[in-house]
């Protein structure tokens, strides 16, 4: 190839990345409208399934705002009494994030990054999956427009950067064109490279937003799963930084 031909192929390939990378923002433009405008409450389950099928059930409620500049979550696990455990996830817009933690007779306490690949039932649907910290990561890429089920999708590629605090070293996201919802998500982690797939099901249109009734999470090359299960809720709950103090975190 000459050398006035490598500079053109060069020129183009450079040219291309910000319209790449302004197609996969416009790609993620709903949801991360969502994440920032949040207000809901919902209240179901947590179900562990092993590889031989037994079932192992937690209840939960969930209460999340997007503030200006962060989003904070609580989830509490409410049964059964030995698990009860609160946890509270605050995803600030500007990459850093947070999580406290707080169980009967314990004080709150920072839950030590090393610890949010796991979760309450184990490492599948893990604390830090709550946060969903993806979407607003410094480089997104959007690969493809393909189908999932029925359904058209775009495939968007995220990956984040030195300052975030993850276990990921990447996400893709299969978001129906339409609507820009997740329907399924494949999260590689760091080290080992496992790879954890959620499907989402259910989508439904509540109160002007939409959301799904379950998501599974499984992990690749191995068996069982975990189910977070959305019996009932609220998209307009209203909420204020005081449903997310520390006195509410401490609540049993």
């Amino acid at each position: 190839m000459s050398t006035c031909a490598f500079l053109l192929c060069a020129a183009l390939a450079m040219a291309a990345l910000p319209s790449a990378a302004a197609d996969a923002r416009a790609a993620l433009a709903a949801q991360r409208q969502r994440i920032e405008s949040a207000d809901f409450t919902t209240a179901g389950r947590f179900v562990r399934v092993d590889p031989g099928g037994a079932r192992t059930s937690y209840g939960v409620s969930i209460k999340a705002h997007g503030f200006p500049g962060e989003l904070r979550v609580l989830v509490e696990i409410t049964s059964p009494a030995s698990a009860r455990e609160n946890i509270l996830l605050a995803m600030r817009f500007n990459g850093s994030s947070s999580i406290e933690i707080a169980r009967p007779g314990h004080p709150v306490a920072a839950l030590p990054f090393d610890a949010w690949s796991d979760g309450p039932l184990g490492k599948g649907f893990s604390y830090e999956d709550f946060l969903e910290q993806q979407y607003f990561w410094p480089e997104q890429s959007l690969l493809a427009e393909t189908k999932f089920g029925a359904r058209d999708c775009d495939l968007v590629e995220s990956a984040p950067g030195p300052a975030d605090k993850t276990h990921y070293a990447q996400v893709k996201t299969w978001l129906d064109h339409t609507i820009g919802f997740p329907v399924y998500a494949e999260k590689t982690m760091k080290g080992a490279g496992a790879v954890k797939e959620f499907t989402y099901y259910g989508l439904r249109h509540n109160g002007g937003v939409w959301s799904a009734s379950q998501v599974e999470e499984k992990t690749r090359g191995q068996g069982g799963s975990t189910l977070l299960i959305i019996d009932r809720g609220s998209a307009r709950a209203n909420l204020r930084a005081s449903d997310f103090s520390p006195t509410q975190l401490s609540r049993f």
